[in-house]
């Protein structure tokens, strides 16, 4: 069975902001957002909410091509994350941070990214614009917040391919 789609606009992306922004519950002291997803929609949530600490993390987990094919689903379940950039724990501690990220699959990233806030004695908030409780891998564990669930792969309007060869030039 195939994967529906979803692409969206950036009046989409506005529409999803504007649900989240009444959501928000307390004041943050920081934002860090989860590269790459978490990049656009963070900037957004930080412009609309005029937040002036921004932090990023770069979190990597293995290809499923790294396991054999038996063990593979629960290997990559196990897996520990690789952390290729994250904040200073001092930046944390003490900080209410809300996390962005674009989606919450399998919701491991999101997961590890609060854990490791918690670690260094901070207050993760999380938040997504998607959810999808299909393919999470945490049962009932769900965002704090999150302006739509979904089951479909979603394709935000800054992921459409626009390499050298869907460009066309024109003279202005």
């Amino acid at each position: 069975m195939a994967t529906r789609r979803e692409v969206l606009t950036w009046n989409d992306v506005d529409k999803l902001i504007d649900h989240l922004i009444p959501q928000f519950e307390v004041e943050f002291d920081a934002m860090l957002l989860i590269t790459r997803g978490g990049l656009i929609p963070g900037g957004i949530l930080a412009e609309t909410l005029k937040m002036d600490s921004i932090l990023t993390a770069s979190v990597d987990f293995p290809a499923e091509g790294e396991f054999d094919k038996e063990r593979e689903k629960t290997r990559l379940t196990m897996a520990w994350p690789k952390f290729l950039q994250f904040p200073d724990d001092r930046l944390l501690e003490g900080k209410r941070i809300l996390v962005v990220d674009d989606v919450w699959g399998s919701g491991r990233t999101m997961t590890a990214v609060k854990n490791r806030i918690s670690g260094a004695a901070g207050l993760a908030y999380t938040c997504v614009l998607h959810f999808n409780p299909y393919r999470s891998l945490f049962g009932s564990l769900r965002p704090d917040y999150f302006a739509a669930i979904t089951d479909a792969f979603i394709v935000y309007p800054w992921e459409i391919y626009r390499g050298p060869e869907a460009v066309l030039l024109k003279d202005f």
